[in-house]
């Protein structure tokens, strides 16, 4: 089994050092959030609350992903790096192309693109990209990405993007995963679908199996059971052995996971980050 650090609440200047320890300690893979703005006035309702109210606040840092994620890579070796998750469809698809190939080519491959159809119209709005059918965008974006990171001369003819040949380089050492977020029934049939594996947060152990089952019929009705399929999960329960071994037999590949949140601090200065970290390490990696 592997694990993944979320790097959200840690302050953004200290991620460099969160980061090496992380991969100093035996963590497979850090990940980061995604938001470019945060409106004043907010009506969209944030679907992961009772009441719809977001779990951060406009004082909150969010940095670029891409540019947090070279940073970062530029300062380790091994760890590998995803975002949890990254709105696809809010972006232009050659501006992400550009972006993710680029990381993935200067960190030797070491990226995973992990991707939500979003929720804050809002957003939507001030980038300019229709929220109306954003998921049937959202699949599309990733059959062009895939498309521009081949290499070479590509073209694409679909609904929503057509071009004629064009080169996107430098193309990434190896293909891109692309990991698939959200717990509804469309986002578990797109990651059987077309995603390389699917990324869930914040659910008890028992719920998080029945995800995974769902995936698994998911993925056997649309023919893609024989492709490797990762999922990257955090279960709310201590990752006792017992726990691991159930979660790797129904398909969890890494547990996604917050040293420090898992102690009660949500927003830590780097130093008890760091501590948090290698206690986390000591008492359940090693």
């Amino acid at each position: 089994m592997r694990f993944c650090q979320a790097l959200i609440g840690a302050d953004p200047l200290g991620w460099n050092r969160i980061a090496a320890t992380a991969e100093a300690v035996g963590f497979d893979s850090v990940a980061v959030s995604d938001h470019v703005v945060y409106p004043s006035y907010l009506s969209s309702a944030y679907p992961y609350t009772p009441d719809g109210t977001p779990l951060f606040s406009p004082e909150e840092d969010w940095p670029d992903p891409w540019v947090a994620i070279g940073s970062m890579a530029a300062v380790t070796t091994t760890l590998r790096f995803l975002t949890n998750v990254y709105v696809l469809p809010l972006r232009n698809p050659f501006v992400v192309a550009k972006a993710v190939g680029t990381a993935a080519f200067l960190s030797g491959g070491r990226v995973g693109l992990g991707i939500g159809a979003g929720w804050m119209a809002e957003e939507f709005d001030l980038l300019e990209q229709p929220f109306a059918r954003r998921g049937a965008r959202m699949d599309e974006m990733v059959e062009v990405l895939r498309t521009l990171w081949s290499g070479g001369m590509v073209e694409h003819h679909g609904e929503f993007y057509d071009f004629d040949p064009v080169e996107m380089r430098p193309a990434p050492p190896a293909p891109v995963p692309v990991y698939v977020g959200g717990h509804s029934a469309a986002a578990f049939r797109r990651a059987a679908r077309l995603g390389d594996g699917w990324l869930g947060v914040q659910y008890p152990p028992d719920e998080l199996v029945r995800h995974c089952r769902t995936l698994r019929q998911e993925r056997e009705d649309a023919g893609t059971s024989d492709r490797p399929f990762e999922i990257i999960a955090s279960p709310l329960a201590v990752p006792t052995r017992d726990l691991l071994d159930e979660l790797d037999g129904e398909g969890v590949t890494t547990v996604l996971t917050s040293a420090w949140m898992a102690v009660g601090r949500n927003q830590p200065d780097v130093d008890a980050a760091v501590g948090c970290v290698e206690t986390f390490a000591d008492r359940f990696l090693r």
